[in-house]
């Protein structure tokens, strides 16, 4: 594959990427000699992505431990050291353009921020019928290792209970095994998104209230929805709930995530004391 994209890159003018942490897209980048860069990508990476850019770190996904590498990544280190040099501006590097709906604190100087209203999607569908209870929005902090399923099972039978949750869109990356023990004694309905939620939300039916753990959709839901008079929560993460396995960095992120969509759409909290 990358034989075969390998003489494109070289003539585009522009490349648009959306995972500048993929160690796939870094080596296609080694491949260009485009003059603009663009990120496209509204997803919480994207903050930490600018922040790592802004202190001139190695390009690190926020939930990886860090510490010492294997094997794979000191291979691929030098492909990931090239990556984050052409993605930073500078003379002689691309223009470097990041379009997101998350809000960013630190960016490198010289990098264009373009924000991403959601105004599309909001022309293009909806607004949506709403239902009289609640919708749970799913995660995938258990099968990335930094949040106890254990606990998490607990958090979500008892939201069940306290905000008459009835539907749980579901992370595409959640184990069928889990959201079966999910949806025992609850009678939850679990939905498999085949499109971005912001999409399934938009054309409804949608809950009145929808609850959110940290993730993307806190930041994207409040702009998707603007307006229909759907309630977006976002729940807050015990630090007792992480794993052994988790980064560090882990509670910091998860934290910023919350307080950041508090700050930039007036959410409320819930408090998840199963």
């Amino acid at each position: 594959t990358v034989r075969g994209l390998a003489p494109r890159l070289r003539a585009a003018a522009r490349i648009v990427i959306g995972d500048p942490f993929s160690r796939y897209v870094q080596l296609l980048l080694a491949l260009s000699r485009a003059r603009d860069l663009v990120v496209v990508d509204d997803g919480t990476a994207t903050v930490e992505f600018l922040a790592q850019l802004a202190r001139g770190e190695r390009l690190v996904r926020w939930h990886r431990r860090g510490g010492r590498r294997g094997p794979r990544e000191l291979l691929l280190a030098p492909v990931s050291a090239a990556a984050r040099r052409r993605l930073t501006p500078g003379e002689g590097n691309p223009r470097i353009e990041v379009f997101s709906a998350m809000p960013v604190d630190a960016a490198p100087e010289g990098l264009t921020l373009t924000r991403n209203t959601l105004a599309w999607t909001r022309a293009r569908f909806g607004p949506p019928r709403l239902t009289g209870g609640a919708d749970l929005v799913g995660t995938s902090l258990v099968e990335t290792g930094v949040v106890d399923e254990d606990r998490y099972r607990e958090a979500v039978h008892a939201l069940v209970r306290a905000h008459g949750v009835t539907r749980y869109f579901a992370h595409r990356r959640e184990s069928a095994a889990k959201l079966r023990h999910l949806t025992d004694g609850t009678g939850l309905e679990v939905v498999r998104p085949d499109l971005p939620l912001e999409l399934i939300a938009r054309r409804g039916p949608t809950g009145r209230t929808l609850l959110s753990f940290p993730s993307t959709v806190v930041h994207t839901l409040p702009l998707a929805l603007a307006g229909t008079g759907v309630r977006i929560a976002v729940l807050d993460i015990d630090p007792q709930w992480l794993t052994g396995h988790a980064s560090p960095r882990a509670q910091g992120f998860l934290s910023g995530v919350t307080s950041s969509a508090r700050a930039a759409h007036r959410l409320t909290s819930v408090p998840l004391n199963p």
